[in-house]
């Protein structure tokens, strides 16, 4: 068994540092609820952990400013049980609140939900080489495909990948157009959600638009108006520590009883956390109803493609997204 490295360093400039003279094989490490996992699985086989839980001001935590700031070491817990959050912003603090355990949600850090790997049964258990996965070997080809692929993803899949991007934070914070922050290398940048995670392609191995040796610092989130007429909703296998077969993210600015601007995103059903400007466009001037609900649900799931097993998350989708809706309209189902 090789030897595995740690340092903790104090500050960003220190670790992105370490990062360099480590050289391949580093990884950095906050709450470590995901690359533990991964590393017990084989999946991930670091040589050196950089620790950066513990950097100067990462767990900040402002809402008193023009945009919601989180920093990437804030604990999720901390972040859903915000005042400002759970009143002003409920589809964030829900979307964590029902995400993995409370076990769990003490100990992981928002930014390090954002780099969450898919929890694809091929891509997990088969780093002894059972399975192809293109993700954990590129061009090895894909198992899900023409495999066991109830819980694959029917929107955004290619002919290399299928797997679903796993978070309900990042769906969440895709439909307030959130932005993140990150220091590398060459300093500091910020770039929308929506261009962070990338899809499949013929690079699904390519999950996340950094560089080796960037960190997440931050997320900014615009306020909005729309805020408080939003809600997260996750329909899973069983009610606790299971991830989504479907989920929906939806926030909604009203003039009268007419959506002037709807904010939605899906989960469970997508390579990436789904922004569906379809079913946008579709509430756009309406009134919220059950009809205009479904009609925007199937609207976000016009181009979807099932596989053999998991046709039925279409229809599931749409209903789910068709709730969510209804909820943050402030309508009985």
């Amino acid at each position: 068994m090789r030897s595995l490295s740690y340092v903790r360093p104090s500050n960003i400039g220190e670790a992105i540092k370490a990062f360099a003279v480590a050289g391949e094989g580093a990884r950095y490490i906050a709450g470590g609820t995901t690359l533990y996992d991964l590393m017990k699985l084989g999946v991930e086989r670091p040589a050196h952990l950089i620790d950066i839980a513990s950097l100067e001001g990462s767990d900040r935590i402002d809402t008193s400013g023009e945009v919601l700031f989180f920093g990437a070491g804030a604990l999720m817990a901390d972040v859903a049980e915000n005042e400002v959050v759970r009143r002003d912003y409920p589809v964030l603090a829900e979307s964590l609140s029902k995400a993995a355990s409370q076990q769990l949600r003490n100990m992981a850090t928002v930014g390090g939900n954002l780099l969450q790997r898919t929890r694809c049964p091929y891509f997990r258990n088969g780093a002894i080489g059972a399975y192809p996965c293109n993700k954990r070997a590129p061009g090895s080809g894909c198992a899900a495909i023409g495999g066991l692929d109830r819980g694959q993803a029917v929107l955004g899949i290619s002919d290399a990948c299928t797997a679903v991007s796993p978070g309900d934070w990042p769906v969440a914070l895709t439909a307030m157009d959130a932005w993140i922050e990150l220091h590398g290398p060459d300093g500091a940048r910020s770039i929308p959600i929506a261009e962070f995670y990338l899809l499949p392609g013929e690079t699904p191995h390519r999950e996340f638009s950094i560089v080796a040796g960037e960190i997440v610092t931050g997320i900014s989130v615009p306020k909005t108006e729309a805020g408080r007429r939003s809600t997260y909703l996750k329909v899973r296998d069983r009610e606790s520590y299971a991830f989504a077969l479907a989920s929906a993210a939806v926030a909604l600015a009203m003039e009268g009883d007419r959506v002037r601007q709807a904010h939605i995103a899906i989960g469970g059903v997508a390579t990436r956390p789904w922004r569906s400007h379809e079913a946008e466009a579709v509430l756009s001037g309406r009134a919220i109803d059950r009809q205009s609900a479904l009609a925007a649900g199937r609207a976000a799931f016009a181009n979807a493609q099932a596989g053999a097993h998991n046709a039925f998350k279409i229809e599931l989708g749409a209903r789910t997204l068709a709730d969510a809706i209804m909820t943050a309209g402030g309508k009985t189902q």
